[in-house]
């Protein structure tokens, strides 16, 4: 499904106050005086390509300026969906703001400006002034040769997002390497020391402070237990007996009974335990010293991980898992080096794949312009694309020899205006690969006589295959278009208003007329506008 522009309507731009445009299949000439608002015409449709919004643009007395388009295949058998048409609309503000939609719908002016390139291309009143660029000249050989640079992007932004990450990885591999040595060191050192639990050493403490005086504890054990047995022989233990006996069978009194049982149990019991203490504590020497020996190690390690043992234990666990995340990170820095020889590889592959192809286009390129510019008046002329660079062949240079006997140099030095808009007209006939309208900005300035006429023939023979906006001050090329319009600027009421007329007819020839002389009435001009409109006819 092809769309094509078929109605423009625009309010309150510049001098326009508010004109509607239905525009016809092929090439529509769009002609006026300097001034009329031509361009205006031009500057709202760049609006809804997603140009820059300015408040002077608004008309003076008006809130905002809208555009609107409305595009459509005028396909009778179309669904009545609305797949067969397109709306895009744009306003703008005098305070500022700028609204946008497509279909109805609120977009951004990003959004409206992707929309409105699948449908329009704009070439200004300079624009061909691009061609002098590398990255113009490039895209135009890759338009014309099909070529397709979109995944040696992609591999060369895989590329770069891989080679980023290796610098992370690989900046700090030396340090990354001592890291994990000290890591391993401290953990094995931690391990080697075989530390029970965090409670250890408090045992060890009490350990050591026992085996440091086994001696005075076991005489301090031995009189306790002396005091006791004399408590024995005095028969205490029978008394408190005789005491639990006399409470006994009392509910009321059976806590005071239970308190003087537990108090003879524990008696005994304490003097079993000093008995065990007086019996088996001696003096270990050769123990003290180990238990010293190790509570030793632990003060040396709690002082580099500690102070605790529980802190050095939970370094342990630090140091383990960052181990283990920087053994992981040197796996993945292989597996990453890796993928990015791969992608090495692929880029290779794609940017031979590239340059193969735009060294394949270049000539058939050269053959087809240079043809085309013997039909624009340029029948001399030499023009030849050269492909040069590594890679994929990135330096593309258009170069162009307009007259015989000299040497052909790059397009941005040899070439005048005129030539630059016959070298764009001849490059857009050769590439088959554009939206499907087109918009002509006085691309003709700078040439007249026969290479207007061979300029206004490219533009018709474009038309034949989409549908061609000009806005022209030639003659030559207003003749061959498909319908004229006229645009003239009209005062009323103090006020300057931009009319839009369709011309046919007798008011065709006297615009055409106008255009060569100056003068609509002049019968001279009259019958040459004649003579080229029926010439015009007769080449459509």
């Amino acid at each position: 499904m092809t769309l094509r522009l078929v109605e423009l309507r625009v309010r309150d731009l510049g001098v326009i106050e508010d004109v509607t445009i239905e525009f016809g299949p092929g090439m529509t000439a769009l002609t006026g005086e300097t001034g009329a608002g031509k361009t205006l015409l031009v500057e709202a449709l760049g609006l809804l390509l997603g140009g820059r919004a300015e408040p002077a643009m608004v008309r003076a007395g008006a809130d905002e300026a809208v555009v609107e388009a409305r595009f459509s295949d005028d396909d009778p058998a179309a669904d009545g969906d609305g797949g067969g048409e397109a709306i895009l609309a744009r306003s703008v503000a005098r305070a500022g703001r700028s609204r946008a939609w497509v279909d109805g719908r609120m977009v951004t002016a990003t959004v409206l400006g992707e929309h409105a390139c699948e449908l329009l291309e704009l070439h200004g009143q300079h624009q061909h002034r691009a061609l002098v660029t590398a990255v113009a000249q490039r895209q135009a050989l890759d338009g014309y040769g099909h070529v397709d640079p979109t995944p040696r992007e992609a591999a060369r932004r895989q590329v770069a997002r891989l080679t980023a990450e290796m610098a992370d990885y690989g900046g700090g591999a030396l340090e990354r390497a001592r890291e994990a040595d000290f890591l391993r060191y401290q953990l094995e050192e931690i391990a080697a020391a075989a530390i029970a639990d965090a409670g250890e050493d408090d045992r060890l403490a009490a350990e050591e402070e026992r085996l440091s005086a086994a001696e005075d504890h076991r005489r301090a054990a031995a009189e306790a237990l002396g005091s006791l047995a004399e408590l024995e022989d005095a028969s205490a233990l029978d008394r408190m007996a005789a005491a639990a006996r006399a409470l006994a069978g009392r509910d009321a009194l059976a806590p005071f009974e239970e308190r003087v049982r537990a108090l003879m149990g524990d008696l005994s019991d304490l003097a079993g335990d000093l008995r065990r203490v007086v019996e088996t504590w001696e003096d270990d020497p050769e123990r003290l010293a180990a238990v010293a020996e190790r509570r030793q190690r632990f003060r040396d390690l709690a002082r580099k991980y500690g102070p605790g043992l529980d802190d050095v234990l939970a370094y342990a666990d630090a140091a383990a898992g960052r181990l283990a995340d920087m053994e992981d990170l040197e796996q993945r820095a292989a597996r990453l080096e890796a993928e990015l020889a791969e992608a090495g590889r692929a880029l290779a592959e794609c940017e031979g794949q590239v340059a193969r192809a735009r060294r394949r286009a270049a000539p058939r390129l050269s053959e087809d312009v240079q043809a085309r510019l013997q039909a624009l008046a340029l029948g001399q002329a030499r023009f030849e694309v050269r492909v040069d660079g590594e890679g994929a062949a990135d330096d593309v240079t258009f170069w162009l020899g307009p007259n015989p006997g000299e040497p052909l140099q790059p397009l941005a030095r040899t070439a005048s205006g005129g030539e630059l808009a016959r070298v764009m007209l001849a490059l857009r006939l050769a590439i088959s690969s554009a939206p499907p309208v087109m918009v002509f900005d006085e691309v003709d300035a700078g040439v007249g006589g026969a290479a207007a006429l061979a300029v206004g023939s490219a533009l018709a023979e474009l038309g034949g295959e989409r549908q061609v906006l000009v806005v022209t001050h030639l003659a030559q090329v207003a003749a061959q278009a498909d319908q004229q319009i006229a645009v003239r600027k009209d005062e009323r009421d103090g006020r300057t208003r931009a009319e839009v007329t369709a011309l046919d007819g007798d008011a065709r020839i006297a615009e055409v007329s106008r255009m060569l002389s100056g003068r609509p009435e002049s019968t001279a001009s009259r019958r040459h506008a004649r003579d080229l409109l029926q010439a015009g006819r007769s080449a459509l």
